[in-house]
């Protein structure tokens, strides 16, 4: 009897080993060349490299909803950059921000706010009120600040896109792509990361001050990812009755970044599992590689009519790129294309050429190669020593 029973263990053993073998089989196969989203369109890429790792039609032109606003978000911190306008400037709310509907702070005309909570509850609540107001306050109105927004859009190359205002309400059309919304996306996280630590708060609030005086208004994150998926950083939601449910979702894990766009999901709940599979995608078939780190020494070239006569070059920006997990990951080799020599004077970080990263026979990257100081031309006195020590030794 005892024999019997350990005989259906070790066949109950081997029946779940293989089915757990076949179900990751199956599982990996589905994530990779099967993957397949519900939602009208969707994309995902890596910011820093650009590189896209899934898309469904990815050009598809659709009402963006709140999404809109990564763009008004966006001229925001240029202007802040430009120093066109400062954090603790004060905005007069207009009556026209202040009847804007939708999703709003219940800001009041002739109420002052400051361009930081203005700004925070555009990124946290998705005020349409605050938008305008900050549009008009950028711009002069929200018309000439939608101008600004279309140009932004063509400078950055998003074909598919036309903006008409500056908070995302439904208009005939005001349209984007998951595409272009990915562009965008990667322009803001990119080139002013600081917003990250806006958009993943949870809960926080402003101080309205209006004629009947001061009142506390709660803000809360509409993006659910923040609270439920881990490494959520953002970034943007949206949702109309032409729109239905949107959202550029934002990660990050293992140092890698990655932005989901949803468009056009049927429920809130849609939405935010489909873009929480996109990532769990992205994060369990990529990883980054990196490449030798900056100012990594990769030899010494020739300097003619210099105090020194050779000196150390060195790599001037580290390579990372997205790679496929298992496929890509084959050993990473690098060729050298450089100058013979130089002449002094030779100035530090002066390219004298580059240098190749290959993943198999595939380019993953290539960075300058500099020198890493500088050398003056030599002087008579230098020349006649050094012939005086080729001679004496």
């Amino acid at each position: 009897m005892h024999k019997i029973k350990s005989s259906l263990k070790k066949i109950v053993a081997m029946i779940l080993l293989f089915l757990v073998l076949f179900s990751n089989k199956i599982y990996a196969e589905q994530t990779t060349d099967n993957f397949e989203i519900d939602a009208k369109a969707g994309f995902l890429i890596e910011p820093t490299s650009k590189k896209v790792l899934y898309q469904k039609n990815p050009h598809e032109k659709l009402a963006p909803a709140s999404i809109t606003k990564i763009m008004t978000i966006l001229l925001i911190y240029e202007a802040l950059e430009n120093k066109k306008i400062k954090l603790n400037d004060l905005v007069n709310i207009s009556e026209h921000a202040a009847n804007m509907g939708g999703s709003q702070i219940f800001l009041e005309p002739n109420e002052k706010q400051t361009v930081k909570d203005l700004l925070k509850a555009i990124i946290i609540a998705s005020a349409n009120d605050a938008a305008v107001a900050m549009a008009e306050y950028i711009a002069g109105d929200e018309e000439n600040f939608v101008k600004l927004m279309n140009q932004k859009a063509k400078s950055l190359g998003m074909k598919d896109t036309n903006f008409l205002n500056a908070c995302g309400l439904d208009e005939e059309n005001h349209l984007t792509s998951a595409n272009d919304i990915a562009i965008m996306s990667c322009e803001l996280i990119n080139k002013y990361p600081e917003v990250l630590e806006t958009t993943k708060i949870w809960m926080d609030n402003i101080t309205h001050q209006t004629r009947k005086g001061k009142k506390i208004f709660g803000l809360s994150n509409t993006n659910r990812l923040i609270k439920t998926y881990p490494g959520a950083t953002g970034l943007k939601t949206g949702s109309t009755s032409k729109a239905l449910f949107c959202i550029s979702a934002s990660a990050k894990k293992n140092d890698m970044n990655l932005i989901a766009v949803i468009l056009g999901a049927e429920n809130p709940k849609k939405r935010f599992g489909e873009a929480a599979k996109l990532l769990d995608y992205g994060f369990m078939n990529y990883q980054i590689v990196k490449c030798e780190p900056a100012g990594t020494i990769k030899g010494k070239i020739k300097v003619r009519k210099g105090e020194e006569e050779e000196i150390n070059i060195a790599v001037k920006n580290q390579v990372t790129n997205v790679m496929q997990k298992n496929k890509d990951q084959n050993k990473i080799t690098s060729e050298i294309n450089l100058s013979d020599e130089i002449n002094a004077p030779v100035a530090k970080n002066f390219k004298v050429g580059e240098i190749i990263y290959f993943a198999g026979k595939k380019e993953i990257g290539r960075s300058d190669l500099v020198t890493t100081k500088n050398i003056k031309r030599a002087s008579l006195l230098n020349i006649i020593n050094k012939l005086l020590n080729v001679w004496l030794a």
